[in-house]
């Protein structure tokens, strides 16, 4: 992409331009709709200029500034907007003034005389375009463009029942498209919430974006004995919908050992429990590494856990300790401590003492480094040793760990290095006088996991008053990010300086007040773990919001569309609003007219063509055209309008050709 725009610019300045700011979306029409009246086969010239003329460079030139000039393309400044075919860079328009030397009719095209270009005036109304036809170079003027917009899509949206149905029918006689076509139905119709099942078992191999979403019973079973082995294994990384009976005959099922390992791993990593008979076949299986998973599902019986301590292969035995140490009896867990591979000896060394003091000699002679330091009950002299280790990382380890005794807590909280204080400050195990005595520092922009003996005590509303009280911003922090908190909790946690605070509480508390869920929504576009907060908050405002319809603010401004007392009218006029998110909140409403859905399919913003792409009111003959089209067909094919018949015969011509064969 930078080569694209390296060359264009290098294209700009050679034709005597002068590049004006950096390239951005610009909030006028998207260049392939400004390029399509010039390429239209029912372009009509404004001036034609014959391409055998001596002067030819010359005449273009001189004609183009004077309809641009005329039309108003350059404005009172110099500067317009610009477009060249064939560069390679990314379709945005170039902000250019013209310099003292300029040649764009010797520049910019294939050849000189031979110009390939669109301009356009800053506030998107007039466009000029330069091209080249077989003995003439056309200069193509368009004005009133706004207008032109608006007309064309009241007309498109003109359509009767019969015309619609006549559209569709016509479709389902076209020819199979091009493969780049299909590839973009095929994941479109994945995410189209009016698939039936025969389609979606149909899409299965040709589209990723299915699994993720909860398949009907028939749809996983067909997933299940499809031949590809990629798509039984993104059924077990994504599908909510499987049963346990299913995972047991998908993992099961899969012959190569590799393979099965994988489905095994997936299944453990999700939670998953099986059913009795498959974990007796899988604690057998031949595969070690198969075995050695299934230490982490839930429900194994002793038996078969003693059978995996005393299994041949010592990562098996490893795994045993690591996944079940609490659910072993004393005579397995001897036999571990006493294990000939070090590994598994260490493994179980550091799990057994978690209950009993670890003796220096023992901790020097094993080697088990930091995770012993962090985890372990250490007998006194062990512990002080470490205490005063050179190595300020292993003082770091011991800090965190939670059988210390109380002296040597409050002398690692003095430590000189401020690793050591700042993880003595997050330990349970402080007053908080005790936690406000210790100098650290915190840097707010730095993402922190919640505490976990913070969340553990989320039910405690006398723990929640006494945390969310502390010093410490990351204790305040995994407090608001409780479900439910008392009233008071909350208020005081709403006021918090530290606005990281504050959006915690209004992406996981119930609890969080109006007033500042407005507040928070006001910076907070939404994270990935919960991209709907704060706006889908229960208590989030839904009346009274019609007051900011002329708020200056645009994430304030597009709330007004919530309220229940806002109108059609309102959608309307926000569809032309200056800024993008507000015109996508109207792109998104149910009540947004046809005419002008078709309108904003030229917007200047992906997301908000891609919106009204798939907008309930948009007519047939606009759809097809947008499934026909590959930057389009993907949104297109998620529309909800297409008849089942239309989706039927797309999944016809999805499907790959003779001789192509699954993958192994």
């Amino acid at each position: 992409m930078t080569g694209g725009r390296d060359k264009l610019a290098d294209l700009l300045r050679l034709a005597g331009l002068e590049i004006v700011g950096e390239q951005r979306i610009e909030n006028v029409l998207p260049i392939r709709a400004a390029w399509r009246p010039v390429a239209s086969v029912q372009a009509e010239p404004a001036v034609a200029v014959r391409g055998d003329r001596a002067d030819l460079v010359a005449e273009v030139n001189a004609q183009w500034h004077r309809l641009a000039t005329e039309g108003g393309i350059i404005g009172e400044d110099g500067v317009f907007l610009i477009d060249v075919a064939g560069t390679g860079a990314p379709r945005l328009w170039t902000r250019v003034r013209l310099t003292d030397q300029w040649d764009l009719a010797g520049v910019l095209g294939e050849r000189p005389g031979q110009p390939e270009f669109i301009a356009l005036s800053m506030d998107g109304n007039t466009l000029l375009g330069a091209t080249t036809e077989e003995y003439e170079v056309w200069l193509v003027a368009v004005d009133r463009i706004k207008d032109r917009q608006e007309e064309a899509a009241r007309e498109a949206a003109r359509e009767t029942s019969q015309e619609r149905a006549a559209v569709w029918e016509a479709m389902l006689r076209g020819p199979r498209p091009p493969g780049r076509l299909r590839e973009k139905w095929a994941h479109g119709l994945a995410l189209n919430p009016a698939a039936t099942d025969h389609v979606r078992a149909g899409l299965l191999g040709l589209s990723d974006s299915l699994m993720w979403r909860r398949l009907p019973t028939a749809v996983v079973e067909a997933a299940m004995a499809h031949p590809d082995r990629m798509v039984r294994q993104l059924l077990a990384e994504a599908q909510p919908n499987i049963t346990a009976g299913q995972w047991a005959r998908l993992i099961l099922g899969e012959q190569d050992a590799r393979h099965r390992w994988g489905l095994t791993m997936l299944a453990a990593d999700r939670g998953v429990r099986l059913t009795d008979t498959a974990y007796e076949r899988l604690s057998a299986d031949p595969s070690a590494r198969v075995r050695g998973e299934i230490v982490r599902f839930p429900g194994l019986s002793v038996r078969i856990l003693d059978a995996l301590t005393a299994d041949a292969d010592p990562a098996v035995r490893a795994s045993a300790v690591r996944g079940a140490w609490p659910r072993l009896g004393s005579a397995a867990r001897q036999e571990l401590l006493g294990d000939p591979d070090g590994k598994v000896r260490a493994d179980a060394l550091l799990r057994h003492h978690k209950d009993h003091p670890l003796p220096r000699v023992v901790f020097d002679s094993e080697d088990l480094g930091d995770s012993a330091v962090k985890t372990c009950r250490l007998e006194r002299d062990l512990a002080e040793h470490l205490a005063r280790h050179g190595d300020p990382a292993r003082r770091r380890s011991l800090a965190g760990n939670l059988h210390l005794d109380p002296d040597l807590v409050a002398r690692l909280g003095q430590d000189h290095d401020k690793g050591v204080r700042s993880e003595v400050s997050e330990r349970p195990d402080l007053t908080e006088e005790q936690r406000a005595g210790i100098v650290i520092d915190f840097d707010p922009g730095i993402y922190r996991q919640p505490l976990d003996w913070v969340v553990a005590l989320h039910d405690d509303p006398g723990a929640m008053r006494r945390l969310a009280a502390s010093s410490h911003p990351l204790v305040r922090r995994s407090v608001a990010r409780a479900r439910r908190l008392p009233q008071d909790v909350v208020a005081l946690l709403a006021r918090d300086e530290d606005r990281v605070v504050r959006l915690f509480l209004a992406e996981s508390c119930d609890d969080a007040p109006a007033d500042m869920l407005l507040e928070v929504w006001q910076w907070w576009t939404g994270s990935l773990s919960v991209p709907d907060r704060p706006r889908s908050h229960p208590n989030f405002p839904r009346r009274g919001l019609l007051r900011y319809a002329d708020d200056p603010n645009p994430r304030m401004r597009r709330l007004a569309l919530d309220d229940p007392e806002s109108t059609a009218e309102l959608v309307e006029r926000f569809s032309r609003d200056t800024d993008e998110e507000v015109r996508y909140r109207a792109a998104i409403d149910p009540r947004l007219s046809a005419a002008t859905a078709v309108r904003m399919l030229d917007d200047p913003h992906e997301h908000i063509r891609h919106a009204a792409a798939t907008h309930a009111q948009l007519p047939a003959r606009v759809l097809v055209q947008l499934l026909r089209d590959t930057e389009t067909a993907r949104a297109a094919a998620r529309h909800p309008a297409l008849p089942v018949p239309v989706m039927e015969q797309m999944l016809l011509w999805l499907q790959p050709t003779a001789g192509v064969t699954p993958r192994p």
